[in-house]
Formats: C-alpha cells, structure tokens, sequence
C-alpha cells in the first residue's frame, strides 16, 4: 500500500478546536467514522495492527491530519505536530511504505517533497509506529509520539524548515590559502568564531535544513539538506606557514599559547595553543605576565626621566617599597654595578621595585593605556582580553613594577607590547582586516617619544644578544629585540615562563603555563614563529 497526497489545506483550526472537545473514542468513531467493531480488552492482534497503521498513515499521507490525529492515542498532540510538519516543515506532498509488522510495531518508509522558496527536495528516512490498546475507549490506536513522524525528533520537538543561522564561510589566510578545519588543530576555536561572526557579511548563501526544533525554539539536529549554500570568503590577517610553524612549537608542551603580529600593521599572523579548549588562551587568557611588562615599566620610567640606559641602578638580592613586601630576582641573584639596560637584560626584580616611588602613583597604568593601548576595548575581529594595569599604589604598585600582582595579560597583549617598542607607535591588533565590517578600531594617545624608542630597542636588543634572552634568540639576524619573563602564581609550584620579541616586521610573544624560566620554555616558541619572518 503506498499513498500520495498533496497537502489538503482548510479545517486545521476547526480541527484543533474539535480535538480539545472530543474523547480518542469520538475522534475514532464519530468523527472519522472509524471501525466501529467493540472495543475489548487483551493485547492488540495482528488485524488490528495492519489496520489501523494503514488507516493512519493513509491519512497522513493524505493530509488529513484530524482523521490521523484521531487514531492515535493522544490527539491534540498529534494534530499540533503532523499539522506543523506540513506548515512549518513546508512538506507538501508524502508518500509513505509500510513495512511488514513486527508485532504490534510498523516501519515504514517516508517520501516527503519539501518546498522552500523556489526550491523543491525529495526527503526520504524510514521511521516506525507502535500500536496500542487506548486505556478508556479500548480501541487499537497508534501510540503518539514525536518519533513516529521522524526517528530523530525527542519528545519535546517538532520539525521547522528554515534558512540555517549563517551562511558556509571559506576562511583564508591573507594570501588566499583556505585555513581548513582540522588542518591547524588549535586554530579551530578560532574559525569557528570567525564563520559565526561573519557569515553574514562574506558574501554566501545560507543553506535550507530541515531541523529538529526544540520546545523553547531553538533549533536542534538536522533531520534534512533542502538546499547546499554558497560559501563566502572571509579574507584573515593570518598566515598559513606562520600558523603551521606556531602549532608545531606549541605541539612540544604542555600549557603553552603563542600569538605573532606585524607590527607595522598590527596584523595577528598566528594564533596557537597546545590545550585543545574552547577558550582560547592565546586570546583570552587573564593572567600576570611577569618580567615581559618591564618593557611598559621601563618605558614609563625612560620618558619621566628617571632613568636612562647607562644610568647606575644596582640590582640587590632584595627589596622593598616602602617598607612593604619584600621582592626578591629569580635564583636570588644581584649586581651591585649594574646599569639599568643591564637590569632590564638580566630581568632584575629588585632595581625595578627600588624604582617604584621614582614615579606617581597610576603612572605605568597611564603609560600601559595612552601609548601601548592597554585596556582599550580592541575590536580585533574574535572576543578577546585586551589587558588590565590597574592604579595602585603600595605593593600592588611596586609588584606593577615586574608585571606580578593584578596586573592581567596574555600573547595577544604582550606580543603587541613588544610591537609598540619596536615601531613607537600602537597598532591595535586585528585578525579581520577593518575593511570587511568597517569597525572601529582603538587607538592610543600618543606614541612613544624619539627618544625612548631608541632606549627601549636598544635594552631589547641587549637582552636579545647578551641576556636572558640570549640563548632563544641565537643565530637570528636581522632588527631583533626580547624580553624574558617568570611569573609567580599563587598555589602553583613553578612559574610561568613568559618570553617576547620582534624581529623585522614580526612579533611574537609566549606563555608556558608552569615553564619556569622564560627563556628556556617560552623562547623556543617565540623563535619558532620568528623563523618565519
């Protein structure tokens, strides 16, 4: 038996309403003039079942969703779903197989054709029905539930044909390569962002889904493809073989994230993390950056004036500010002699922190928001954290000072920090070039001075050939400048090591959750990515 039907359209409200009145025994004998045979006790026979799956899939197939609503053993909500699978399902003609029974159980086959606009499918699953003696009128009646109209539907969905949410969206690199799913494993989060921001704005056509929708309307599995879309292209800043590099080095350990720029445009080349998260560390992460901020300390105490290069700034194992906390330098190390280029190379703790009161109070955070575009709200393309210096004053100021305390970053910020101090001026960074959404973008106050660009570079270049960064950045020619860093966390055994550096027009900074020294962990990261440039 196969029966083809168009949709019969008319007396769906009048069946509503004739459903919320009426018993199953009515709705089966006085409606639809169903088999008036007495009802009787006992399990369902064979008859029974062949009968009234074929009465009820002839009228579903027939579009005549009261009279199938009627053999079923709940028909207010039979009527609601089979009337909605036609409307809000756009199915406009069925064909339905019965298989042969199992028992009281009947697969069947569906051809349903789905309309959509000016596209016509052919939608063809099997599915099954179960047949069961109704509690009061004792009738064989089709036990109703969502299921019966598709397999996949839960109890508490029904079937909507739409356009899906977005568009498909080829995501390339600035070259034009397509940075494929699964391809770059930690950039994944990434594109997945990307597709769902702008899908609308690169240029494809949503496909048509027939989907499962939930009680509260959002949409939940997709039962049918009416219609394939067209995907759009979203041109990134990325770079493929900078990417590629990026995921190797983080591949090595455990915790650690990495972010190259240009730092003549601010355009992120890559983005990598070796914990495979939604969260995107990289990008997100709040977390203190330790001895890498002394570029933003070092270039607030530069332009005050209170220090320069060549000006003696000894480096004691400890120290306190204002009779505060007392800091010490990694491994408890000191130079009485040292200069304040050789403490920023050596990442002296101490001489930074006996440096604290030779500036106001809020300085390195005015310093970190008005020239390195800290905290400045970056519309980068994809959510992410932007940095926090906050003003304090005490040992939240002197802990500022090396980047411990409440001071928040990540590679995204850090790498960008490292950017500022090469060119002078900050580039916010960017991962969708402002030319797809015409967005705003921040920008800082001022540049750097003339000459605290030239201090800074040359401390960073100091510590690239001659410090702790020495030994990361071996071999690279070129315009190179580093900075190393060891943050300390409360409740964890080891520090992270943080490292950053420029060389030429490439960026970079890491984190190494637990890494210890900077250098050892993180730089091979940085220099892995530096390679590229």
């Amino acid at each position: 038996m196969g029966a083809v039907g168009k949709v019969v359209f008319g007396a769906v409200t009048a069946g509503l309403l004739g459903v919320a009145g009426y018993g199953g025994y009515n709705l089966y004998t006085g409606v639809t003039g169903g088999d008036t045979t007495a009802p009787h006790d006992g399990p369902v026979t064979a008859d029974e079942t062949r009968r009234t799956a074929r009465e009820f899939l002839d009228a579903w197939a027939d579009g005549n969703d009261m009279l199938a609503a009627g053999l079923t053993n709940d028909a207010e909500a039979a009527i609601g779903a089979l009337s909605g699978y036609r409307d809000d399902g756009h199915v406009e003609k069925v064909t339905v197989t019965p298989g042969t029974a199992r028992g009281t159980t009947v697969p069947f086959t569906v051809k349903a054709e789905v309309v959509f606009d000016k596209t016509r499918s052919n939608w063809t699953y099997a599915s099954r029905l179960t047949v069961v003696r109704g509690r009061t009128t004792k009738k064989p009646l089709v036990d109703w539930r969502p299921s019966v109209l598709h397999p996949k539907l839960a109890a508490d969905e029904s079937v909507r044909t739409d356009l899906a949410d977005n568009p498909p969206v080829r995501v390339l690199d600035h070259d034009g390569k397509e940075l494929r799913q699964g391809r770059y494993p930690s950039l994944d989060p990434v594109l997945i962002a990307l597709r769902a921001r702008y899908g609308a704005d690169a240029g494809g056509t949503a496909r048509v889904e027939v989907s499962a929708i939930k009680a509260d309307g959002t949409a939940g599995t997709t039962l049918h493809v009416v219609k394939k879309g067209t995907p759009g292209t979203l041109r990134t800043t990325l770079d493929a073989g900078a990417q590629k590099r990026a995921e190797k080095a983080v591949a090595t350990r455990d915790g650690a994230s990495v972010v190259a720029l240009r730092p003549s445009t601010g355009e992120i080349l890559a983005v990598a993390n070796s914990d495979r998260a939604d969260f995107n560390a990289a990008l997100q992460g709040q977390t203190a950056p330790g001895s890498t901020f002394k570029i933003v300390t070092a270039a607030t105490l530069l332009e005050a004036g209170k220090v320069s290069p060549g000006h003696l700034v000894p480096c004691p194992k400890t120290a306190a500010y204002a009779q505060g906390m007392t800091f010490h330098n990694v491994e408890d190390s000191e130079n009485p002699g040292a200069t304040f280029a050789q403490d920023f190379a050596a990442s002296c703790n101490t001489a930074f922190v006996s440096l604290a009161g030779a500036v106001p109070d809020g300085a390195v955070a005015q310093e970190a928001r008005t020239v390195f575009g800290l905290g400045l709200n970056w519309r980068v393309g994809i959510t992410t954290f932007d940095g926090e210096v906050p003003s304090g004053s005490g040992d939240d100021k002197a802990a500022a000072m090396i980047g411990q305390g409440t001071v928040q970053m990540n590679p995204l910020t850090i790498a960008s920090v490292a950017a500022t101090a090469q060119t002078g001026t900050f580039k916010q960074p960017v991962i969708v070039p402002r030319s797809v959404d015409h967005r705003e973008i921040a920008t800082s106050d001022r540049g750097l001075s003339p000459a605290t660009r030239s201090q800074l570079r040359a401390m960073m270049r100091l510590t690239a050939t001659s410090g702790t960064a020495a030994r990361a950045m071996s071999g690279l020619t070129g315009d190179i400048g580093a900075k190393t860093g060891s943050a300390e966390i409360d409740g964890q055994p080891k520090t992270n090591a943080w490292f950053t550096a420029y060389r030429n027009d490439v960026a970079a900074a890491a984190v190494v959750t637990g890494g210890g020294h900077g250098g050892e962990a993180a730089g091979p990261v940085v220099r892995a990515v530096l390679e590229t440039g």
